[in-house]
Formats: structure tokens, C-alpha cells, sequence
């Protein structure tokens, strides 16, 4: 995709509101701090040791915006003293900048696989593990559902799924409270796979 894509998460009670924009090179300390997570490590295939890794894989980031195919989106908690008026986008000069009062990382989401003619694609997320417990989870997963229907509607995307290793009770539940039901159990494919998978759905009217 050519353009640049911000999109926004309220605040609740307890935490504050979200921006969603695409990866940077200003968040390589942010993910190598991120990817020292051991649960992190357990549910994703992200493998960032040091700040060559996490350049590296920005990078692949950047090249899968280009191409249009895997979409992934850096959310970060917005600080008090935020530049930015979240009823207004900011412009792409803007998010070339450091970011500067979008705040800190706390986790990312992904849209992949969607494109002309093609009526499914998937989604994920992970949440940094200083960052749980702040429905960062489920706040960003509801934003991205909402934009990837919205923006794919004219390519004929009707669902989005969102798998899982059958014993990530987490993910059961952030996928469960944002409408994404239970529709099948994948059997194991080790050694990527060692356990059975749930696949749960949203589709597009629900």
C-alpha cells in the first residue's frame, strides 16, 4: 500500500488510548526490549536478539507494506502530552518523525493475506509483556477489524481469522471478546506446531 495508515484506540478507565501506525526504524530498542519476553517468545515467531535483528526485521515490515501482502501495525499508548489531536491524521511527514508524543510500545497487530478477490485473510497480535493486563490487546485487535473490513470491503474481504495454539488461553480470550468466535480446531503439525490450533472468525456484518 502506498499510502500511510494511522489509525486510533480509545482510552478506558485505567489505560490510555492507542495509535496504530506502521513499523519504523524508531522502534528498534522498543522491539529488542519487547522480544526478551519469554511468553513472547513462546507465541510468536518473532526472533529479535539485538538491534540487528529488530532492523531486520522492521525492514521486512516496510517491504510487506510495499507489496501490500502482510500489513503489521507498532501500537503504542498515547501520553498525556501528545502532540497529536487523535480527531485529526497526522500527515506522512509527520509519522516519518520519531514518533514524539505517541509514547511507548506496547505491543503490535497484523493483517495479512487479503487482496483483489480473496473473501478471507488473517490477523494477529501480541501485547509487550509491560503492557498486559491494559486490554491493549483487544482494544487494537477491535481497531484493526474494524479499518481491515472498512478498507478491503470493494476487494470482497468477508472474514478474518485469528489462530492460536489451542493451550494460549490469552489469546482464547482477547479473540472471544472481540467477536472472533470458535469455528474449527487444527490438528497438530509439529515441530512448528507441537499442539492442536483453534481457528476463530469474524465475519464482516458481525
Amino acid at each position: 500500500m502506498s499510502e500511510t495508515v494511522i489509525l486510533h484506540a480509545g482510552a478506558t478507565a485505567s489505560a490510555p488510548a492507542l495509535v496504530l501506525r506502521p513499523w519504523g526504524m524508531e522502534d528498534i530498542a522498543a522491539l529488542v526490549e519487547a522480544a526478551r519476553d519469554a511468553a513472547l517468545r513462546r507465541w510468536t515467531s518473532l526472533a529479535v536478539e539485538n538491534e540487528s535483528d529488530a532492523a531486520a526485521w522492521v525492514r521486512s515490515q516496510e517491504r510487506d507494506w510495499e507489496t501490500g501482502d502482510r500489513l503489521a501495525f507498532a501500537v503504542l499508548e498515547v501520553q498525556p502530552h501528545a502532540a497529536y489531536d487523535l480527531e485529526v491524521q497526522p500527515d506522512a511527514a509527520d509519522v516519518a518523525q520519531s514518533g514524539a508524543g505517541y509514547g511507548r510500545l506496547v505491543g503490535s497487530v497484523v493483517f495479512k493475506g487479503a487482496g483483489l478477490g480473496r473473501s478471507a485473510a488473517e490477523v494477529g497480535y501480541w501485547t509487550a509483556a509491560y503492557a498486559r493486563g491494559r486490554a491493549v490487546a483487544p482494544r487494537a485487535l477491535e481497531t484493526l477489524t474494524d479499518w481491515a473490513f472498512a478498507a478491503f470491503a470493494g476487494d470482497g474481504l468477508e472474514r478474518l481469522e485469528l489462530l492460536h495454539q489451542v493451550d494460549n488461553a490469552a489469546s482464547c480470550r482477547v479473540a472471544r471478546k472481540t467477536g472472533y468466535d470458535l469455528e474449527a480446531v487444527l490438528p497438530a503439525a509439529p515441530p512448528e506446531f507441537p499442539l492442536e490450533g483453534h481457528v476463530h472468525v469474524r465475519h464482516r456484518d458481525s
